[in-house]
């Protein structure tokens, strides 16, 4: 299964993007490697919130960690 930042990036890729771009491939790495930390600490933070606070919904656990609205 393919996260959507993977989905995103290869539809770009796909689209715009000579394969050769050593640029766009530090771009794509930095921007994996930023989704791959995202969910290690999103699974983390479930455990800590689901054993303190169950009462906080994933709306506003997205809202707190990531402040923006959905």
């Amino acid at each position: 299964m393919k996260t959507a930042m993977e989905q995103a990036l290869a539809r770009i890729e796909m689209l715009y993007i000579e394969k050769d771009s050593v640029h766009w491939e530090m771009f794509k790495n930095d921007c994996m490697e930023k989704e791959k930390e995202a969910i290690k600490q999103t699974f983390v933070d479930s455990y800590v919130y689901g054993m303190t606070n169950a009462d906080i919904s994933a709306d506003e656990y997205y809202k707190h960690k990531f402040n923006n609205d959905l």
